[in-house]
C-alpha cells in the first residue's frame, strides 16, 4: 500500500537519463521527466507533521502538507526524489539566529501550564494567532530541522534543490512569534548557507511580506531580501513599502514589491520575470531560498490575490532555471485542499515532470476533499478585479530596477566573513542536520 509513510521513506533514486513523453492516468512518471533537467531534488517530510493542530478555527493547519505529501506519493513523484525524514532542530541550532530565552519558553510552555508563564506570553507576543498547542515545540523541531537539513545539502554539493513544504515561516522574529510563526527556519537555513556562500538571495512569494527575513538582514549585503505581497489597507503585517531598500551596508539589498488586490498571472510575470533576471545578472547569489506561500493562490481564505497555480509555479520554474542550488520551502496557505495541489505541482515542476502530471487527480486518501471537480488546477475567480493597472505596475518596475543599479557588483568586498561550516559527515546519518533516510 502507498499510502503508508515507512515505504516511501526507503526510497534513494539515483540520477538517471530521461526522456519527455505523456504518460496515461495511473501510469507511472518514470522516464516522463525532460531530459534537459538533470537535477538532484531532495525533499524532506516527516509523517508526525499533519498531527500538529493550532486549534478550532485557526486557519493554519500543518495537515495541508499531509495532504501534499499523499499526491506526491499518487502522482509517483517520490520516484524522482531522494526522500528524507528531517533530523529534529536542536535548541543550540536554534539559537543562531532565536534568543536562548525564547526557545526555552517554547520548549517549557504547554496549554496547561501556559498560565504560569504570563508575562512572557506577552513579552514573546503569544496572541491569538500564534497560540499555544500540544507539541508546539517538537512541530518547530521538524519544521526547522528540514531547512537546515537542506542547506546543509546544497553547501555540500550533495543536492541541486531541496524541498521543504513544512517550512517557510517567514514572520518570526529574534524573540517574537508573529504571524502563525514560532521559529524562522528560513534565517536559520540562510545562515547556515552564508557559510558556504557569500551572496545568498531570499525570494517571497507569500500574500503576506517576508518581515521577519528582511528584518534579520537588514543592514548586511550578503543577504538580498526580495519579496512580492499584499501592502495597504492594514494588510499584515503592514510593512515592505517600496521604500524600504535597507539600511547601512545592507542598502539596496531589500528588495520590495507592494502589490494591490486581485494579482493575475500576467500582472505578476510582468513584475516577477524582469525583475529576478536583473537580480541574478547582478547580484549573482550562491544559493538561493524562495518561500511558496501558497495564499497568493485565487480563493485563499486569507489572501487577495488571483493567481493560477501554474501562475504561482511559474516562478519556481524560472528561478529553477537559474542553476543555482536552491532551497524551496512552503509557507502561508489557507485553503488546504488547493496548497496540496500547487505543492504538488510545483514538485513537478522542480523535477520537470509537470507534463506528465494529469489535471484529473490520482485516487488518494483524501480524494473526497478536492471535490466537487477533482482536478490538479483550479481557475482564477473570473469577476475579481485586478486593482494593479498596467501603468502603476510599470512604475513599480522602474523604481525597482532602478533601485538594483545600485547593486554591488560580483567581486567587490563583502562586509563580513563566511563563517566555519559544518561538515559533510553531518548529513550522513541520523544524528546530522540532513536528516536520515529510513
Amino acid at each position: 500500500p502507498i499510502a503508508g509513510c515507512t515505504l516511501i521513506l526507503t526510497w534513494r533514486w539515483k540520477e538517471h537519463d530521461v526522456v519527455t513523453r505523456r504518460v496515461q492516468p495511473g501510469v507511472s512518471l518514470l522516464g516522463a521527466m525532460d531530459s534537459a533537467v538533470k537535477r538532484k531534488v531532495s525533499y524532506y517530510y516527516d509523517p508526525d507533521i499533519g498531527n500538529y493542530y493550532y486549534g478550532h478555527g485557526h486557519p493554519m493547519k500543518p495537515h495541508r502538507v499531509r495532504m501534499a505529501h499523499a499526491l506526491i506519493l499518487r502522482y509517483g513523484l517520490y520516484k524522482h526524489l531522494e526522500v528524507f525524514k528531517p533530523t529534529r532542530a536542536t535548541e543550540e541550532s536554534m539559537s543562531a539566529f532565536h534568543t536562548e530565552d525564547y526557545i526555552a519558553f517554547l520548549k517549557s510552555v504547554t496549554p496547561d501550564n501556559q498560565d504560569q508563564f504570563s508575562q512572557q506570553l506577552k513579552q514573546y507576543a503569544i496572541a491569538s494567532d500564534c497560540p499555544i498547542f500540544d507539541r508546539m515545540f517538537d512541530y518547530c523541531q521538524i519544521y526547522t530541522g528540514g531547512s537546515l537539513g537542506g542547506a546543509v545539502r546544497l553547501n555540500h554539493g550533495m543536492s541541486d534543490v531541496v524541498i521543504n513544504w513544512a517550512g517557510g515561516l517567514h514572520h518570526a522574529k529574534k524573540s517574537e512569534a508573529s504571524g502563525f510563526c514560532y521559529i524562522n527556519d528560513i534565517v536559520l537555513a540562510i545562515l547556515e548557507l552564508l557559510k558556504y556562500h557569500h551572496r545568498v538571495l531570499y525570494v517571497d512569494i507569500d500574500v503576506h511580506h517576508g518581515d521577519g527575513v528582511e528584518e534579520a538582514f537588514l543592514a548586511t549585503d550578503r543577504v538580498m531580501t526580495v519579496s512580492f505581497h499584499k501592502h495597504g489597507d492594514n494588510f499584515f503585517p503592514g510593512t515592505g513599502d517600496i521604500t524600504d531598500i535597507g539600511v547601512g551596508a545592507g542598502k539596496y539589498y531589500s528588495v520590495n514589491v507592494p502589490l494591490k488586490d486581485g494579482m493575475d498571472d500576467d500582472s505578476f510575470e510582468f513584475l516577477f520575470k524582469p525583475i529576478m533576471d536583473r537580480i541574478m545578472a547582478l547580484y549573482q547569489p550562491g544559493a538561493v531560498v524562495l518561500q511558496s506561500g501558497a495564499d497568493s493562490l485565487t480563493q485563499d481564505k486569507l489572501g487577495v490575490f488571483n493567481l493560477s497555480i501554474r501562475g504561482h509555479a511559474a516562478c519556481h520554474r524560472l528561478v529553477a532555471s537559474y542553476g543555482v542550488p536552491l532551497l524551496v520551502l512552503g509557507g502561508g496557505g489557507y485553503k488546504v485542499k488547493n496548497v496540496a495541489r500547487c505543492w504538488t505541482y510545483e514538485t513537478g515542476v522542480l523535477l520537470g515532470a509537470e507534463e506528465a502530471m494529469t489535471d484529473e487527480l490520482p485516487p488518494n486518501e483524501y480524494y473526497e476533499y478536492f471535490g466537487p471537480d477533482y482536478r490538479l488546477h483550479i481557475p482564477p475567480e473570473k469577476d475579481f478585479d485586478n486593482r494593479n493597472k498596467r501603468e502603476v505596475l510599470e512604475k513599480l518596475r522602474a523604481v525597482v530596477l532602478d533601485n538594483l543599479s545600485h547593486v554591488q557588483p560580483v567581486g567587490a568586498a563583502m562586509h563580513e566573513r563566511a563563517p566555519d561550516g559544518l561538515a559533510a559527515d553531518s548529513v550522513k546519518g541520523a544524528n546530522g542536520r540532513g536528516g536520515a533516510r529510513e
